[in-house]
């Protein structure tokens, strides 16, 4: 925790991206992977709720709240796929970690690089519980900014092998195949003209699209018995990737099903259309991948807890690598109850009792 009661730790972007480097990007995530599963054993600790998104025509701004006896974290993140094209990102993210009995922020965080990471580490999270052990073959369809994290992810944690690539714009794949080659040489990668040609074969799909749009980048047909498919890009209403047809013959899993019935892939779906959550299979209560020729869905939306266990675990791994720096977020007041202190001059004496008596004021 923080020792000046007038500062917060703060986790800038180059901190964040020095920690990855100094902990090696494959051991931070194998730890976030465990945190996170140990959050969602514990799921009925947390007070949940949907986030809060703003829609405007060329995206969306969203809060992510969630929190339980020891913390409360929100998250800030919005999504404006057309960015790119001004030099911008399309996904740009902070929050922030507070103590639940007093209140008080004790971290302030870039999350744009951290919601990547816990974005693939969730992802793995599911496919350790849905997809066949057995699979080597990974689809990946969409090769933005999110592409090499899940690759890497995949990869380091779950033994794929090779990766079948498309992107509408070849300038991502391009990218994606540069910086995959300089982490994981031996890695076989291949092009391919469609996403019907990456889909072909694989044991994996995972779709990370951006457009805003009700898409359908996976076909029914495309979709083989005992494939795993990883839905990342569909997270806000009116944007999904998969065909409804998919939903219908696959056992579909999600994070936190009020959200995901407005966001996710089951927006197609009637309000009864039956789901699980993912703390369900962790715990035991319901089952995961059953046989071996069934078809799986993680409709991943991105939910606050992933956000809140990747506050709690970066701010520990950064305090370790003494990585954060104090920021003066808050007032530092002699007295607790005299805020308008801070105003006055410093040649004016403060009124710094805790407790005053009462003085009639002369007329």
């Amino acid at each position: 925790m923080t020792t000046h009661p007038g500062q917060v730790d703060f986790l800038s972007t180059d901190a964040a991206a020095t920690l990855v480097q100094r902990v090696g990007l494959t051991e931070l995530l194998r730890g976030l992977v465990s945190a996170l599963e140990q959050d969602f054993s514990r799921w009925q600790d947390f007070d949940k709720t949907a986030r809060l998104a703003h829609h405007t025509p060329d995206g969306v701004m969203e809060l992510m709240p969630v929190g339980d006896a020891s913390h409360f974290a929100f998250k800030y993140v919005n999504g404006h796929p057309k960015n790119p094209q001004q030099g911008i990102a399309s996904i740009m993210a902070f929050g922030a970690l507070m103590r639940s009995d007093t209140g008080a922020p004790i971290l302030l965080s870039e999350l744009t690089l951290t919601t990547a990471l816990r974005t693939a580490a969730t992802s793995v999270m599911a496919a350790k519980l849905l997809a066949r052990r057995s699979s080597r073959s990974m689809a990946l369809i969409g090769n933005g900014s999110q592409s090499e994290f899940q690759a890497l992810a995949f990869v380091r944690l779950l033994g794929i092998q090779s990766l079948r690539l498309f992107d509408i714009d070849p300038a991502a794949t391009d990218k994606l195949i540069h910086n995959l080659q300089t982490q994981l040489p031996g890695l076989q990668l291949q092009r391919c003209k469609n996403a019907a040609e990456a889909v072909q074969g694989a044991d994996i799909v995972t779709t990370v699209t951006a457009d805003k749009t009700n898409a359908t980048i996976v076909s029914r047909a495309m979709v083989e018995p005992g494939m795993h498919l990883n839905a990342v890009g569909g997270d806000c209403p009116g944007k999904t990737e998969l065909d409804a047809a998919i939903l219908l013959d696959a056992k579909v899993f999600v994070e936190f099903a009020p959200q995901s019935r407005i966001e996710g892939e089951i927006q197609h779906m009637p309000e009864d259309f039956a789901v699980t959550e993912l703390w369900q299979v962790l715990r035991g209560e319901q089952a995961g991948r059953q046989h071996e020729d069934e078809i799986t869905v993680f409709d991943s939306v991105g939910f606050a807890l992933e956000d809140y266990t990747a506050l709690r675990y970066m701010h520990a791994l950064a305090r370790e690598h003494q990585l954060l720096q104090p920021l003066a977020l808050l007032p530092q007041l002699r007295n607790p109850k005299n805020l308008f202190a801070l105003l006055l001059p410093p040649d004016v004496p403060h009124h710094d009792h805790e407790q005053a008596h009462c003085h009639a004021i002369p007329a």
